[in-house]
């Protein structure tokens, strides 16, 4: 493996976190809940990219196709030898795209909480590009993060953060303005966020995008289940469960919840957790927006909204935001 300049900022062990957030989740009064972020261990990662590739998950395709159209212009924006960061970085797919469309790239800083995916997919790129500086930083990016220097410190070269995927969706709407404030923080008057947006559309073709005919949203879903059995010490039945999305018309929002189909006592490391039948467990919003409204969102976080990339149905969109 290529010798890579690695920034651990993850100091508390990840399994402690899980069960202090499944606690806390499970505990909650009303909703039971499990944060997203805990989606993506290795067995979620790849079924995520198995996502990507059913016929009703538009998404992936749908950008990419955007940003091949897009990023020639992207790259007059910024210029030679620009400095790129880019949120929960995964398999890195999306940022190859990128790289190959600006001007000799100086600096990338990927960031991951999942060390594994990071470091391999970071490997190919510092092998692939050998010009390219590449830093990876293993810490859940909702933290605070002390970036390195080659990001954070003043230069005369543009800095781009790269949030592909419609991550942003992920947060509630006020907690995405401070996560765009956040970003904006992090750069300078001029430098760029490049951000891709799903749109609002008919709920019939949302709800199959999370509901697809093969069933791997579903074992995506349950995958969190399957490690917490994997991880702690329980008596979790996974066969007591089901996936289901629903689409939230008032609040253009996907809900991924996991249902209890009985009614059950569960315990976890010497916790005893109660579910009525048909109980769920709350674990991932993926917010729909107008370009208009995603806009504002924007101007709100610090950014003037210089170019929008969409496609021909209006699926989804790539923002080019410039900090003012």
């Amino acid at each position: 493996m290529t010798d890579l300049n690695i920034h651990r900022q993850t100091q508390v062990n990840q399994d402690d976190l899980f069960l202090q957030d499944i606690f806390a989740g499970w505990s909650a009064v009303g909703q039971k809940t499990l944060p997203c972020k805990y989606f993506y261990d290795e067995k979620g990662s790849q079924l995520f990219d198995q996502i990507c590739q059913t016929p009703e998950y538009y998404h992936t395709r749908t950008e990419l196709a955007i940003l091949a159209r897009a990023l020639p212009e992207v790259a007059q924006y910024i210029g030679p030898h620009a400095d790129i960061l880019e949120f929960g970085s995964g398999a890195g797919i999306k940022i190859r795209k990128l790289i190959e469309a600006l001007s000799s790239p100086r600096t990338y800083i990927p960031i991951d909480i999942s060390e594994e995916i990071l470091l391999a997919s970071s490997a190919q790129l510092a092998q692939q590009y050998p010009e390219l500086a590449v830093f990876p930083v293993v810490a859940d990016y909702l933290s605070p993060i002390q970036l390195p220097e080659q990001f954070s410190h003043q230069s005369e070269h543009k800095k781009l953060v790269f949030f592909p995927g419609s991550t942003i969706s992920n947060f509630e709407p006020q907690a995405a303005i401070h996560f765009i404030k956040h970003i904006r923080a992090l750069l300078g008057e001029g430098d760029a966020l490049l951000i891709g947006v799903d749109l609002v559309k008919p709920a019939e073709r949302i709800l199959a995008a999370y509901n697809d005919a093969q069933g791997v949203t579903a074992a995506f879903n349950m995958n969190l289940l399957q490690r917490i059995q994997n991880t702690y010490q329980t008596d979790l039945d996974l066969d007591t469960f089901c996936h289901r999305a629903i689409y939230n018309v008032e609040r253009s929002r996907i809900e991924m919840h996991l249902i209890s189909t009985v009614q059950q006592d569960i315990q976890i490391e010497g916790r005893r957790f109660a579910f009525a039948e048909q109980e769920s467990i709350h674990t991932e919003n993926s917010y729909k927006y107008s370009l208009e409204s995603f806009q504002l969102l924007a101007r709100n976080g610090g950014f003037d909204c210089t170019h929008c990339y969409t496609d021909a149905q209006q699926l989804f969109s790539v923002h080019y935001l410039t900090a003012n």
